[in-house]
C-alpha cells in the first residue's frame, strides 16, 4: 500500500499547487475545477511496471520517460504537418497555382500586381545630393544623401530617425505634414562646411509605406493608413506630393518633392544601384508584413491596369517596377493547418492576406504559440498549464521566438531565464520544455521560408514568361527583421529557392541595406531630365 500512499500524495500536492495556481489567474470556478480534477489527473500517474516513475517539483510532477516519449510523438505530427508541404513536389503545386493568380492580376485587380511609375533603373552612373524620406508604421527617417555613382562609395552626409509615438500617430491632417516638415528642416539645417545648399531645391524622394492611389511619379491620392494613423482624417483623396510640399514650403525649405515609392520598389532601387551584375529585378520585405517588387514588361499588363496616364509615360516605358502586394496572394493554396486556422477564426479579416499570416514576423510568433498551447495541454510539457499571460493572443512575439532559437547553449540558460522572466511562474521551466519550444518553432519557421521562396520563385517565373530575354542569374533584394534578424531564416529560403530552381547561384538572396532611405533617392536620380520637369 506504501506506493499507493505516495501516489496518493503527489496528487494532493498537485491538487493543492494546481488550486493555488488557477485562483492566482483569476479563473473562473468552473475552469479552477477543471483545471484541479483533469490536469494533476493526467499529471499524475500511478507507477507501474512499465513507467520508470516521476518525481515532483513545487507541487507540480516532473515528466517521465513515458511522458517525454509523448512530447516527441507530437513534434513529429507538428514537423510532418509544416515540413511535408515544403517537398518540392508540392512547393511546385503551389507555384503553379500563385503563378496563375498572379497573371489574372495583371489583368485585372485593382489591389495587386500594381504598376508603379518607376520605370527607370539606375544605370549606376548616378550622382549628386538627394533629400531622402521614409514614412514607416514606428520611425520617420530624413537623409541628406551624396550619390557618388556604382564605382565610389555614397554617403551619408546627415541622418536623423525620429519615433513616431502615438501623439505623432493622433496628429489630424495637415498638422502630421507640419511635423514632418519640421523633422525635415531639424536635419538640413545647420549643415556642416562643405555641404552648404545651393539656389537651386534640393531635390527630394520619398519612401512612403501606406496604401495611396498613385497618379505620377511625385503624386498619390491619400487613402487610410491604417496602424492607428490620424494623418488622412480630412485628408482622404487629396495629393500626398502637393501636403508634403506645401507643409515644406510654410516652413520656407528649399526642397521639391520628386519621386514617391513604397518600401517594397525603394529596395529594388537600392540595390540594382550598387550592384550591376547579376542584376536586381527583384526584391522582398519581410519584417512584421511581407510585401515585393518585380521589374517586368508594360506589354505585361492590360491597359485598364494603368488608369490614365500621359502619352509620354508610355512612350518612354517599355518596363515598370510593379508593387505586386505578395501578401495578398496564397488564398485557398496555401498548406492549412488547424494552428492556422484558429489563428483565422479569431482575425477581423482572414481572407485579406493569406500569404503574410504565413511568414510576416506580425504572425509567425502567433502561430507557434498556438501550437506550443496545445502541445502544453496535451503532453504535460509546462507543468501541463499554459502559463499566466501565455493565453492571451499575439502574447508571443516573433522577437522573442527568434532568441529562443539562437539559444546554442547546452542547457539553455539564457531561454530559461527569458521565458520566466516573460511567463513568471510557481512551476520552474526545464530544459525539455525549452527545447521543445525551439523544436516547435523551428517547424513554423521552416514552413516560412519555403512559402516565401516559392512565392519570389514564380515571381521569377513570371518575368521569365513575359520577358523576351531573362538573365541567367538574377539577385533578390531583401529588407526587413524577419530575414535579416532570424536565425537561419535568409540561409533556409535560399536553400528552397536553389530546390526550386534546381541549382545554386540562379537566385541569390542578397541584403539591401537602409534600402528605403537609398531607393527614395535613387528613384529621384535616375530620372529623365525631361520628366522632372513635368513633375514639378
Amino acid at each position: 500500500m506504501q506506493p499507493f500512499k505516495a501516489a496518493m500524495l503527489s496528487v494532493r500536492e498537485a491538487f493543492y499547487a494546481a488550486f493555488l495556481r488557477s485562483l492566482l489567474r483569476t479563473k473562473s470556478l468552473l475552469q479552477t475545477i477543471l483545471n484541479i480534477w483533469i490536469g494533476p489527473r493526467k499529471l499524475a500517474k500511478e507507477p507501474d511496471a512499465h513507467s520508470e516513475g516521476s518525481s515532483t517539483q513545487d507541487g507540480v510532477e516532473v515528466l517521465s520517460q513515458t511522458k517525454r516519449r509523448e512530447v516527441a510523438d507530437f513534434v513529429e505530427e507538428v514537423a510532418r504537418l509544416f515540413r511535408d508541404p515544403t517537398s518540392r513536389q508540392n512547393l511546385v503545386a503551389l507555384s503553379d497555382g500563385l503563378k496563375t493568380q498572379f497573371e489574372e492580376s495583371l489583368v485585372d485587380n485593382a489591389q495587386c500586381m500594381l504598376p508603379s511609375y518607376q520605370h527607370q533603373l539606375p544605370t549606376g552612373d548616378e550622382c549628386g545630393t538627394y533629400l531622402a524620406l521614409d514614412v514607416g508604421g514606428s520611425t520617420f527617417r530624413v537623409a541628406l544623401i551624396e550619390l557618388a555613382g556604382r564605382g565610389s562609395e555614397s554617403k551619408v552626409v546627415r541622418r536623423s530617425t525620429i519615433k513616431i509615438d502615438a501623439t505623432i500617430k493622433n496628429l489630424q491632417g495637415a498638422a502630421f505634414f507640419d511635423w514632418m516638415a519640421e523633422r525635415i528642416e531639424d536635419t538640413i539645417s545647420g549643415q556642416s562646411e562643405g555641404h552648404e545648399l545651393n539656389s537651386a531645391p534640393l531635390p527630394m524622394g520619398l519612401a512612403w509605406s501606406f496604401p495611396i492611389e498613385q497618379t505620377s511619379l511625385r503624386s498619390g491620392l491619400v487613402l487610410g493608413m491604417g496602424k492607428n494613423f490620424m494623418a488622412a482624417h480630412g485628408l482622404i483623396g487629396q495629393d500626398l506630393g502637393d501636403l508634403i510640399q506645401n507643409a515644406c514650403s510654410r516652413k520656407n525649405l528649399n526642397v521639391s518633392l520628386q519621386a514617391i515609392v513604397n518600401d517594397s520598389s525603394a529596395c529594388l532601387l537600392a540595390s540594382a544601384f550598387t550592384s550591376h551584375t547579376p542584376p536586381t529585378r527583384l526584391s522582398l520585405i519581410l519584417g512584421t508584413g511581407c510585401n515585393a517588387a518585380v521589374h517586368l514588361p508594360v506589354s505585361s499588363f492590360s491597359p485598364q491596369k494603368f488608369g490614365i496616364r500621359p502619352s509620354s509615360w508610355h512612350s518612354a516605358a517599355t518596363h515598370v517596377i510593379v508593387n505586386t502586394e505578395l501578401s495578398m496572394f496564397g488564398g485557398h493554396l496555401l498548406p492549412f493547418t488547424r494552428w492556422d486556422r484558429q489563428l483565422l477564426v479569431k482575425h477581423p479579416r482572414p481572407d485579406f492576406q493569406p500569404l503574410e499570416y504565413f511568414v510576416g514576423g506580425g504572425y509567425l510568433g502567433e502561430i507557434v504559440r498556438l501550437v506550443l498551447i496545445e502541445a502544453i495541454e496535451t503532453t504535460g510539457i509546462f507543468g501541463g498549464i499554459v502559463p499566466a499571460g501565455l493565453e492571451e493572443p499575439y502574447s508571443l512575439d516573433t522577437e522573442i521566438v527568434s532568441r529562443i532559437e539562437a539559444d546554442t547553449t547546452a542547457n539553455l540558460t539564457p531561454s530559461l531565464t527569458l521565458f520566466t522572466n516573460l511567463y513568471p511562474t510557481s512551476y520552474v521551466y526545464t530544459h525539455l520544455d525549452l527545447s521543445t519550444l525551439r523544436h516547435l518553432a523551428s517547424h513554423v519557421i521552416h514552413r516560412a521560408t519555403a512559402m516565401i521562396a516559392t512565392g519570389l520563385y514564380t515571381l521569377y517565373l513570371l518575368r521569365a514568361s513575359t520577358s523576351s530575354s531573362i538573365p541567367a542569374k538574377m539577385q533578390i533584394a531583401y529588407n526587413g527583421s524577419v530575414m535579416e534578424q532570424y536565425p537561419g531564416f535568409q540561409e533556409l529560403a535560399q536553400h528552397h529557392l536553389e530546390l526550386l530552381v534546381g541549382s545554386k547561384g540562379v537566385l541569390t538572396l542578397v541584403p539591401a541595406d537602409d534600402s528605403s532611405l537609398l531607393g527614395a533617392a535613387v528613384a529621384v536620380a535616375c530620372l529623365d531630365p525631361d520628366e522632372v520637369i513635368k513633375d514639378l
